[in-house]
Order: C-alpha cells, then structure tokens, then sequence
C-alpha cells in the first residue's frame, strides 16, 4: 500500500478519522447506494470503486492501522511544506543550489567534452547536498532545457544552459569545481554569490 500514490479513504467515505466502525459501514453503505453503477441518477463507477476500497482498507483493523501511520506522515509533511511555503526562507538556497549545479556541468563539459555528464549521485557529493533534494532542482533544470539526460542516464548540461551560465556570469565555487578544493577564504564565497543571483533575479524584467 505505501507504493501507491496516497488516497485519503476517510475524505473519500466522507467520516472523521476517529469514527467507528459501525458508522464507516453506515456510510458506506450509504454512498454505495448513490454512486453504484446500477443507479441511473447520479452512478459513478470511479467513485464506487474508490467506496470500495477505501470501505475494505478501513473495515480492517491491520490495514486500517497502517493507514493510519501513513495518513499521519502525510500530515506531518504537509504542516512542513506549508511552513516552507509561508517563510520563503529556502527560496534563495534553491537558487544559490541550482546556479551551482549548472556551474559544476558547464565545468564538466568544458573539462570532458567527449563524456559531459555526471550521476545523480556524484552531483549529490559535489555540492553536499542530500541525493533526494536534489531531484526538484534537476526536474526544473531539465523542464527548462538548461540540462539534460544523456543516453547513459548520466546528467549534463545543454547548449541553452552553457548559454545561461555565460550570460549571467556564474562563478563557480572553487571548493565545487570537480575534484579541485579552494582555500577556506577562497575568493567566491556562498553568501557572495546569494546576494549576487537575488541582485540579478531582482533586475531581471
């Protein structure tokens, strides 16, 4: 159940997280009649089938409970994501974490242009950033044609994106460039180059 994409089976059966069973039945049993297929006003055979379902998971206790577990992370996520959204903070980390991306692929390219691309996981420890964050950054950088994914599942960076880093003058870091470390006060440092892209994305028409 946790592989499928998450249905909310109480909103579905219209009842409180905390109803009895008497009363998930009493329901169900009531919208079964209004949505069934046989019924020429109103039958929905989506809808039924989403009764059905959501009635067998919550008429068990075993797959109920589960359910639940999984309900309560999907709220726990959300209340996250809306904290996030509301205090806009990491907005300029996403920025900075892309501008870096690109920069690291443009260098890759320009360093290796017979094999340009690199995996998900080598990007992952370049920029020391977890694996898993990084797969929004490199959907919206694929959705925008800056990057792409070469025939060996490898990640590398497009002409328009080689353009986009030249037109804005990206630095490259020198402790991200490759297998290179810079000096602890390298010239380039991550909150220079902060301010410098929200400087640019505020000029920008």
């Amino acid at each position: 159940m946790s592989e499928e994409p998450f249905v909310d089976y109480y909103e579905i059966l219209q009842v409180s997280p905390n109803a009895d069973n008497e009363t998930i039945e009493r329901v169900f049993r009531h919208l079964a009649r209004r949505y069934h297929p046989d019924n020429n006003h109103g039958g929905d055979a989506g809808r039924f089938d989403l009764l059905v379902k959501a009635y067998r998971v919550l008429a068990s206790p075993e797959q109920r409970a589960a359910f639940d577990v999984r309900q309560r992370q999907r709220a726990t996520l959300h209340r996250e994501v809306t904290a996030d959204a509301a205090g806009g903070n990491g907005f300029a980390h996403d920025r900075l974490l892309r501008a870096q991306l690109l920069s690291v692929l443009y260098a890759q390219r320009r360093h290796e242009p017979r094999e340009p691309g690199l995996g998900n996981l080598e990007l992952s420890r370049m920029l020391d950033c977890p694996y898993e964050l990084l797969d929004f950054h490199l959907w919206y950088l694929r959705q925008k044609g800056w990057i792409e994914l070469t025939e060996n599942g490898l990640m590398a960076i497009t002409a328009q994106g080689v353009d986009r880093v030249e037109r804005d003058r990206l630095q490259l870091r020198k402790d991200r460039l490759l297998a290179e470390r810079a000096e602890p006060n390298g010239p380039e440092s991550a909150e220079s180059e902060r301010r410098r892209i929200e400087t640019r994305d505020r000029n920008e028409p």
